[in-house]
């Protein structure tokens, strides 16, 4: 650049010089060589600004087509850490397509599939009055020996569907729980059984179930392990038994924090014996005076409201309504209910159910629900229950519960001998060895009155060890 800046100025002077030949016609005189020496100066520092962007720009394209420069070590160990976090993601990648190889369910219809359950041993002792079973609901008129079972029976085995498709813009999702309670208590004489089972149809405010679960004015049941293979508090105010039914329910919100739903239903109502060993329950053979199954029909209604992340307060009416035909006699079975939930803190909870009504055993009661005159005509028998339980959430992983209800029936329904009045009271510990492993402690006492005899207790202590999947 030095010497194209010498040859310029060179250049410059030689023309200046040559200009000084020029006749003087053109009337201009030589201009001072001061000047001409001044013009050159600029000339030259202009032409080295240039220069100077010229470089800066060519740094600024060669910084976007290069990585920024620093030292070789740091370059070197971003290189090798981004190559190591790619590994391991792509190592992460692998191991779950291998798990989900491994674990995948599929239904022959291609629609996801999930497994669900509890593994549950039961060891429990029992007083004189059990009945011959493991878990009585129920004192025994008369006394035998002082049990102690073992047990897994109770385990239980569910699966739950959801269909990728829709019905008329509905989510249709399904569920089907089983156990091992009939049969007998022998432990290879465990019969498989449905529980619970339901097809679900899901729009943003209405559902419809189909399928098999409680008694729609009975939704709820006290916490425990010790009594599974039928509700806890069964035959001392939990309407339970599990029964075909249709449900159709509409949800409507009362504002951000408070809403309702209204639900009805058709019930398959059947008149159950109840036997000596209460841990199973036989329908009996119907002969031509006695018609033992008929659809009822059943409604709940339902206000909840909540005032936090947890708490909250749910209450809710209903009634069952139903018929048997004995002797070409209608005998009604109404039954009015109200049960409730209710958690004003985090830390303590109320539950439970009341209930009035006649002819109640269909929906897995005390019997008898209706008795035969001598002179043919038959009666509903009166009944008068319910349950509450306290629930405390001591912490994550333990809780404390107390729990009892009874049934009361009407003597002038009854004939001597039979049940009055049966009563049970019970409270257990539950402590979360891991998220999916509970170990239970519960005792409790069933307290049974007969009409004209008096009453009879039996006592019921359960240590239980349930494993969730």
């Amino acid at each position: 650049m030095k010497c194209a800046s010498t040859e310029f100025r060179c250049g410059i002077i030689l023309a200046a010089l040559l200009s000084g030949s020029v006749p003087a016609a053109y009337g201009q005189g030589p201009p001072p060589v001061q000047e001409i020496l001044d013009r050159l100066d600029r000339l030259e520092k202009n032409n080295e600004m240039l220069l100077e962007e010229v470089r800066a720009l060519r740094q600024q394209v060669s910084a976007l087509k290069t990585p920024a420069a620093g030292p070789a070590s740091t370059t070197a160990s971003t290189e090798e850490a981004s190559a190591t976090a790619a590994g391991e993601r792509l190592a992460v990648q692998e191991s779950r397509i291998e798990e989900q190889a491994q674990t995948k369910v599929e239904s022959s219809q291609k629609f996801p599939l999930r497994i669900t359950g509890m593994v549950l041993f039961n060891a429990s002792l029992n007083g004189q009055n059990n009945n011959n079973a493991d878990n009585p609901v129920t004192a025994s008129l008369m006394q035998g020996d002082v049990t102690g079972e073992a047990t897994l029976r109770q385990s239980t085995l569910g699966l739950l569907f959801n269909s990728p498709r829709t019905f008329l813009g509905g989510k249709v999702s399904g569920s089907l729980y089983m156990d091992f309670f009939g049969g007998s208590t022998m432990s290879l004489n465990h019969v498989f059984r449905i529980r619970t089972a339901a097809v679900d149809l899901d729009w943003t405010n209405t559902s419809i179930m189909v399928g098999q679960d409680k008694p729609l004015i009975s939704p709820r049941d006290p916490d425990s392990l010790a009594q599974v293979g039928v509700s806890p508090l069964t035959g001392a105010g939990n309407l339970w038994l599990w029964q075909p039914q249709v449900r159709v329910e509409q949800r409507f919100s009362l504002g951000e924090n408070s809403g309702g739903r209204a639900q009805f239903g058709v019930f398959q109502t059947s008149r159950y014996d109840f036997p000596m060993d209460t841990s199973t329950y036989v329908a009996p053979v119907p002969d031509a005076q006695k018609e033992y199954s008929r659809p009822g029909v059943e409604g709940r209604f339902e206000l909840w409201h909540r005032w936090g992340d947890t708490d909250r307060v749910e209450i809710a009416g209903g009634l069952h309504y139903g018929r048997n035909h004995v002797n070409n006699i209608d005998v009604p079975s109404e039954i009015y209910s109200v049960d409730w939930f209710l958690r004003p803190v985090a830390k303590l909870e109320f539950s439970g159910m009341f209930f009035h009504g006649q002819n109640v055993t269909p929906l897995g009661a005390l019997p008898e629900g209706f008795n035969e005159l001598w002179n043919g005509n038959v009666i509903p028998v009166h009944s008068t229950g319910g349950w509450a339980q306290i629930r405390v959430p001591i912490t994550s992983r333990l809780a404390f519960d107390i729990y009892g209800g009874q049934q009361s029936q009407e003597s002038s329904d009854l004939y001597a001998g039979g049940i009055n009045r049966n009563q049970g009271y019970f409270s257990n510990l539950m402590y979360r060895l891991a998220p999916n492993v509970i170990v239970s402690l519960e005792g409790g006492q069933v307290r049974t009155t007969y009409l004209g005899i008096g009453n009879r207790l039996n006592d019921h202590y359960d240590v239980a060890l349930a494993y969730l999947f």
